[in-house]
């Protein structure tokens, strides 16, 4: 009883990114160059969510002292379901089929639930949505194909009362030589608004007075992504920084002001992670005055929020500076990434780019060496081409 020469999942939806509560649709394709003994073979679909990490602690005291590991797992499961495509159930009692040797294409569809969570693959955790198809064979090793899928739960940044608000930061730092004193390193630093859509760019206005005796070797502002995991027992938060555009030195008694540089956002998961209640992400465009020497950096945080529908108010600034440039809904139609959550009041649909942390490695212990499965899976984001077409704003007040 060999295996399968064939045995694949393919989606209508080619891109494979689907909105909660949409219908996923597609064939699993079976070819085999033999007869081959069943139960049967079934789909299985399953989306969730899961936190893992370990920390290591010291115990006792003296030569009783030791090295004790705790581990931190969390999960939240959104479905768990089976379709059964020829045969019975896995589990199910009864005769075997028969398959002779042939081409087979067996259709499914599956209503994902509503109120999902957007996927995503982070250092410590993530939120996952995948198919397997499974040959279930009498007295040896199942058969088993499996694909991943992207579910893009749309943060609409209109919806967010704080997202049009502008924000303002200051901070000094003093800086200590030996037994002197210089005077201070000042900042003021502010945004417009604080809601963006990936493809966007925040405008960063801020000024700088080195009031010291040292060279500062740059000014530089960062957008950080920060994660937070959660079990019962603990959370532990993780900081990824997904952009950053610098100014370079400040010599001693100089100043430095930036009128509006453009911090263009990536294809990144939308703020909150909505759905998913062990993963929290929060964005912040962090502002920095780093010395030459040793010594601290001075950083000034303001929290934003990144969404997948823009702000009405930000479409409309984009459209009387450029037409815009992403794909209107026939094209999505024709690419396979229609999505059900339409943009209220004409805002233009996302196109999809691919996660700008690029493509994780999966691997399934419990499968063997009768999986046929693509072990590469990079998810995907709304992302809105709209080029760098915000145009710089007022020095700050």
């Amino acid at each position: 009883m060999g295996k399968p020469k064939v045995f694949t999942i393919a989606l209508d939806n080619h891109q494979a990114v689907y909105s909660p509560g949409q219908c996923l649709q597609g064939l699993i394709t079976l070819e085999l160059e033999e007869e081959m003994e069943m139960k049967g073979i079934q789909l299985q679909l399953f989306g969730g969510a899961r936190v893992k990490w370990s920390e290591s602690c010291s115990k006792g005291v003296g030569m009783a002292r030791r090295t004790v590991t705790k581990h931190y797992i969390a999960h939240d499961t959104y479905f768990n379901d089976e379709l059964v495509l020829f045969g019975k159930a896995a589990g199910e009692a009864g005769d075997n089929v028969t398959l002779s040797a042939g081409r087979y294409a067996y259709s499914f569809q599956y209503q994902l639930p509503p109120d999902i969570p957007s996927s995503f693959e982070g250092a410590l955790g993530r939120v996952r949505y995948w198919l397997r198809g499974v040959i279930t064979k009498p007295w040896t090793y199942d058969d088993t194909t499996k694909k991943l899928f992207t579910v893009a739960n749309l943060l609409d940044l209109n919806a967010e009362p704080e997202a049009m608000q502008g924000l303002r930061g200051e901070d000094q730092e003093t800086l200590c030589c030996l037994c002197c004193t210089s005077g201070p390193i000042s900042c003021r630093f502010q945004i417009d608004r604080c809601g963006f859509v990936p493809g966007e760019a925040v405008p960063i206005k801020a000024e700088i007075i080195n009031h010291s005796n040292r060279k500062m070797k740059r000014s530089f502002a960062e957008l950080c992504m920060v994660v937070t995991y959660h079990t019962t027992k603990r959370s532990r938060t993780n900081i990824k920084k997904i952009c950053e555009i610098s100014h370079s030195e400040i010599p001693p008694g100089e100043s430095d002001i930036w009128t509006g540089d453009l911090l263009k956002i990536p294809p990144a998961p939308p703020s909150h992670l909505n759905g998913c209640s062990i993963i929290d992400i929060d964005y912040f465009v962090k502002f920095c005055v780093e010395p030459a020497g040793p010594a601290l950096k001075l950083e000034i945080p303001l929290k934003v929020f990144i969404g997948s529908i823009p702000l009405r108010a930000a479409v409309k600034e984009n459209r009387s500076t450029s037409p815009f440039q992403g794909p209107n809904q026939d094209q999505l139609s024709r690419e396979g990434a229609q999505v059900d959550v339409q943009p209220a009041d004409s805002l233009p649909p996302p196109s999809y780019a691919e996660c700008m942390f690029g493509t994780v490695t999966i691997q399934n212990d419990c499968e063997n060496d009768h999986a046929q499965r693509d072990l590469d899976f990079t998810p995907m984001y709304a992302y809105y081409n709209w080029g760098d077409t915000t145009r710089p704003s007022s020095q700050p007040q």
